[in-house]
């Protein structure tokens, strides 16, 4: 059954809960819809625990500040990280690669073929698809690699799931919770089983005398839509493995085994440094995600969720992911905070759910409109062209495998630039490769100082959005740490870049490649998590404060390459 919409937040955690709509929220934190006052007055010995929680006062602070003690992260440096580090979900939003408007034409009448050759989760495909225009109507092939065969098992369940649901409602709700809840219904787990599971299993068996290491594909189709998945034998029996938690593991247990990384003890000074970059109502429903990892509205029941989300607990007593793994990190954060979650407006993660139903709607009605054949496949970039058997895309996405921690980006050029569509055949044919890293990898000292002197621009332009109301009490006052992490927002990082692309010598190596750097963007800007607005501008403060809290630095650079013309 599909989450009905702006659901009055009168529950207790039984099934006899309101079912009428919520008109309006809670005034204090404005979290939770209610339909009447009546059912706001006989909820409140329930919401008063989260209404009142001291993360939703303005005075809260921080434990090391209430212990009087130095922060730990002080200790392991601000990029510390913590839990099993299995990129599940996305840690850049997702974009449209392709820009149809801006590139061939929305009348655009050739095949299209793209190419996610890191691809993480499906984010990027969901945002394509779900933006092609009405006027488009020709095949569409994407394929999608990942090295990680957790990743690619996930892949192709969800999109199991978007092909054979029989209602576009449930499919919706099914895929959200499958993709990022932590326990799923008992109607999700059965759509698993009997529907899902059969279509891998099948396969399994008709492949079992094949040798571990054989490569093998297998098609389904439905209607106009072909899913295809390549992979190891071995990978095949791995895949199958995601249907089914460990033997005896309850949802008590399951939960205990994730908030021992997302609420560990002893992570509390990184998870409350995260905290303090949020509006007190958004500290409370972060913390509620990290306790229960629900992707729901914060005032929705919680009682249908009984079973251990299997693609997550894949193993006995480990949890996949960071503890600071979030699904706003996937999705733009002003798309996002511009979706109606009703009159409960500071519900961060409702906001992210209906953003959710609404991109997947559209990604689902694509999908039966459509011809879309999907090709997955499970290897590192380096053996990836052996699978694509001299295919040509109109898109290549590399996700942030040109950071130099990865695959570099002088091997992705090498590798991948060879499967980019001919010119002449598609002029907008366009290789996208982002940075990550790349300006924290190559600041130097004079870097580093050049913007932290109190005249500088960056401090004149950061104290305008985190004006300095009181003297600090020491160097690990929160608002001052809050202070040194704004200041990535307000810099600018093009000179640092620059130099770097001029140490790699990329113009040199593009040129024996026979490709070069797009002058101007036609896909994804340079800098797309920069700040565009300026200080005092309408909207510029929330954008600032967006920013800051959504897991981005606006250091983040893409580079879009063509093949010239032979």
């Amino acid at each position: 059954m599909p989450t009905p919409e702006f659901l009055c937040g009168n529950w207790v955690g039984s099934r006899d809960g309101c079912t009428k709509r919520g008109i309006y929220a809670c005034k204090n934190c404005r979290l939770v819809n209610y339909c009447s006052s009546e059912c706001q007055k006989s909820h409140w010995h329930v919401h008063k625990t989260d209404c009142k929680s001291f993360l939703g006062k303005y005075t809260w602070q921080p434990s090391w500040v209430l212990e009087n003690r130095k922060p730990a992260f002080v200790q392991g440096g601000l990029g510390a990280s913590f839990g099993t580090k299995k990129y599940l979900w996305g840690n850049v939003p997702a974009y449209d690669v392709l820009h149809l408007h801006s590139n061939e034409g929305d009348h655009y009448d050739g095949h299209i073929s793209l190419l996610f050759a890191a691809s993480g989760d499906l984010r990027h495909v969901v945002e394509t698809i779900a933006q092609l225009p009405e006027t488009y109507n020709q095949p569409i092939t994407v394929t999608l690699n990942d090295r990680d065969i957790n990743i690619v098992a996930r892949n192709t369940i969800l999109l199991l799931i978007a092909l054979v649901g029989e209602s576009i409602d449930e499919a919706i709700d099914c895929v959200i919770h499958v993709w990022y809840s932590a326990l799923l219904r008992r109607s999700d787990n059965e759509l698993l089983q009997h529907r899902i599971r059969p279509l891998i299993q099948d396969f399994c068996l008709q492949i079992a005398g094949e040798r571990s290491e054989s490569i093998v594909g297998k098609i389904w189709t439905f209607g106009q839509r072909s899913p295809k998945l390549v992979q190891k034998k071995s990978s095949w029996d791995a895949t199958l493995s995601y249907f089914e938690p460990p033997t005896g593991l309850t949802a008590k247990r399951a939960q205990n085994i994730r908030t021992a990384v997302t609420l560990a003890a002893s992570r509390v000074d990184y998870t409350d440094r995260a905290l303090y970059l949020l509006s007190p109502s958004h500290r409370i429903a972060s913390r509620r995600f990290r306790e229960d990892g629900l992707l729901l509205p914060f005032g929705f029941p919680r009682h249908d969720f009984t079973d251990p989300n299997p693609t997550f607990f894949h193993t006995e007593d480990s949890w996949p992911m960071k503890d600071s793994a979030d699904p706003q990190h996937g999705w733009y954060t002003e798309k996002v905070a511009q979706t109606s979650s009703g009159p409960a407006t500071a519900d961060l993660y409702g906001k992210i759910f209906y953003f959710l139903r609404a991109t997947l709607l559209c990604f689902l009605v694509r999908l039966s409109e459509s011809a879309v054949s999907f090709q997955l496949f499970s290897t590192d970039v380096e053996s990836l062209p052996e699978f694509l058997d001299g295919a040509r895309f109109d898109r290549i996405e590399t996700s942030n495998i040109a950071d130099m921690g990865w695959f570099g980006i002088h091997k992705t050029l090498a590798s991948l630039g060879p499967f980019l569509q001919a010119p002449d055949i598609n002029p907008h044919a366009t290789l996208i490769t982002s940075f990550i890293n790349a300006v924290d990898e190559n600041l130097t000292q004079q870097d580093r100082m050049a913007n932290m002197t109190p005249n500088s621009a960056e401090t004149t332009t950061l104290v305008k959005y985190l004006p300095v109301k009181r003297a600090c009490a020491s160097e690990y006052d929160p608002d001052l740490i809050k202070f040194r992490l704004g200041r990535d927002a307000v810099s600018r990082c093009d000179h640092i870049f620059d130099r770097h692309l001029k140490e790699l010598r990329l113009k040199e190596w593009a040129d024996l490649l026979g490709m070069a750097i797009k002058d101007d963007h036609t896909i994804i800007e340079k800098w797309p998590y920069r700040l565009k607005l300026r200080p005092g501008q309408p909207g510029a403060q929330a954008e600032f404060d967006r920013l800051l809290a959504g897991g981005l630095s606006g250091k983040e650079r893409y580079i879009e390459w063509r093949l010239v013309d032979a």
